[in-house]
């Protein structure tokens, strides 16, 4: 190969190189700094302090004046403690066990919404705090009064009094978030001081079962025990989500952090300002997941949907006709596909609307309206004593099994000896599994309560057994079963017959 060969392929090669970069798109690179960004939002990102007085023990496993934290008795030389303060004992110089205050603190993080002083944070940061102090990046410091606060979503709304107006970012558009898209955490982070971190948007709607809303932005921006009630801000400088949580063998940043998008709780500020709590819509009905077999004994055609597993006697629900067996499609307009899409949705409505649904029932779609009630409010209900109801009547059959079910009618001695409510009222005891059954699979269990098979009520074994021989008889596949533990919270189970 001549050396004009050879200096003629390089400079086609970096020509080449030299178009590909041209027409790759400039984000795909990064931002070449955040410096600008991170100047523009940093003023109005705070700390928080916030401190609980507790009442202590003075003696073995508490703090002594004078002494580093866990120095004193409980801490690593403990042992010296102990015998140090029985010697004084013998003298009569023992330290008296008497109760004493003692301070406890927390650090997080938070940002400013209003200049005339609003401030955002994590509901766990202040949780039981006595006096909260939200500390500026110029020092200065203000105490700070809780408008209200949130533990289903994890937010505190606060309020300063500055001397002049705050610097304030503004809520944007999390719906718009894309998985890639750049983003910037800003917060507190093992009580450092401001720091900031960058990373993309790693997924959308993580679901970490720490509360009946979970719909996270999970993002690689590093998040450290500290940067709590900080804010996740997009390019634009806008707050797209507040930096919650971390998923983290060692306790801290591995890359997987949890911020709880704006859209989710923005509504909920709105309320805590105006209310000082929240006031969400309420359905009245309990739900569970549609599983494939589910989905196939109720033709409903795809799994999609919120099975109704139980409807609140005194809830909405109820006079506009909804039942078990029902599964929700769709509310308000909105489809739901699956069963944790629902409780958002409900939560988000104003109390009192009036909402349309779309259920499939026999396999049918319907609609119904209902005017939603409060959730709080159902709440405080079902916190009250029920009192007690009549019971079954406990002659007949006394046993009898199928699809790997020992069943039993409910006589006073399996109640007590199954812990069951009076309350239930209904069905038949689940008094053993067969550990090789389908039904033990489906994680059923001996002190459960089966009520319906196929939507229709068992009163006693031998009437259950009957239902599922009929259906075994029809050549169905499956039998859906509403089955009840002994508080009669019910769900759906689907079991095959053969």
């Amino acid at each position: 190969m001549t050396s004009a060969f050879r200096r003629a392929a390089r400079f086609a090669l970096a020509t080449a190189s030299a178009l590909w970069l041209a027409a790759a798109p400039a984000s795909a690179k990064g931002p070449d700094s955040l410096s600008e960004l991170s100047a523009q939002v940093s003023d109005a990102v705070v700390n928080i302090s916030a401190t609980q007085t507790v009442e202590t023990k003075r003696g073995k496993g508490g703090d002594m004046p004078g002494l580093p934290p866990g120095m004193g008795p409980g801490g690593p030389f403990d042992d010296l403690f102990e015998e140090f303060f029985k010697r004084r004992q013998g003298q009569g110089q023992g330290m008296p066990d008497m109760p004493r205050q003692r301070k406890s603190s927390s650090l997080g993080s938070g940002f400013v919404i209003d200049p005339s002083g609003i401030v955002i944070t994590n509901n766990h940061v202040i949780a039981d705090a006595n006096e909260v102090t939200v500390i500026f990046n110029d020092g200065q410091k203000l105490k700070a009064e809780v408008l209200g606060k949130d533990q289903k979503v994890d937010v505190a709304v606060l309020k300063v009094k500055p001397e002049k107006p705050l610097k304030a970012v503004k809520f944007g558009d999390s719906d718009k978030a894309k998985v890639g898209d750049w983003v910037l955490a800003v917060g507190n982070p093992f009580g450092l001081g401001g720091s900031v971190t960058a990373g993309i948007v790693s997924a959308r709607n993580r679901n970490i079962d720490s509360g009946p809303y979970d719909n996270y932005i999970q993002t690689d921006a590093s998040i450290n025990k500290g940067n709590s009630g900080g804010p996740l801000f997009n390019m634009d400088g806008e707050v797209i989500g507040i930096n919650t949580a971390i998923l983290s063998p060692s306790g801290g940043s591995v890359g997987i952090g949890f911020a709880t998008p704006a859209n989710t709780v923005q509504p909920v500020i709105e309320q805590l300002q105006q209310f000082g709590e929240t006031r969400r819509g309420w359905l009245g009905v309990r739900i569970q997941n549609v599983d494939d077999a589910i989905a196939e004994t109720l033709n409903l055609g795809a799994t999609r949907g919120a099975l109704v597993a139980g409807v609140d006697d005194k809830g909405p629900s109820k006079p506009a006709g909804l039942k078990a067996g029902d599964v929700i499609i769709k509310f308000d307009g909105k489809p739901i596909k699956e069963s944790r899409d629902l409780p958002k949705l409900v939560a988000a409505t104003p109390v009192g609307k009036d909402v349309e649904l779309v259920i499939v029932r026999g396999g049918k779609e319907q609609s119904k309206t209902v005017k939603l009630g409060r959730l709080e409010d159902g709440e405080k209900v079902a916190s009250r004593d029920a009192g007690d109801k009549d019971k079954p009547d406990t002659s007949g059959p006394s046993s009898q099994t199928t699809l790997g079910l020992e069943l039993s009618r409910l006589t006073d001695e399996l109640r007590a000896r199954f812990q069951i409510k009076d309350t239930v009222k209904s069905g038949v005891l689940i008094t053993a599994v067969d550990p090789r059954s389908d039904a033990a699979e489906k994680r059923l269990q001996a002190g459960e309560i089966l009520l319906e098979v196929n939507q229709e009520a068992v009163n006693d074994p031998a009437d259950a057994v009957k239902k599922i021989k009929a259906l075994k008889d029809a050549g169905k596949k499956t039998a859906l079963l509403i089955v009840a533990n002994g508080q009669g919270d019910a769900h759906f189970v689907a079991l095959p017959v053969e």
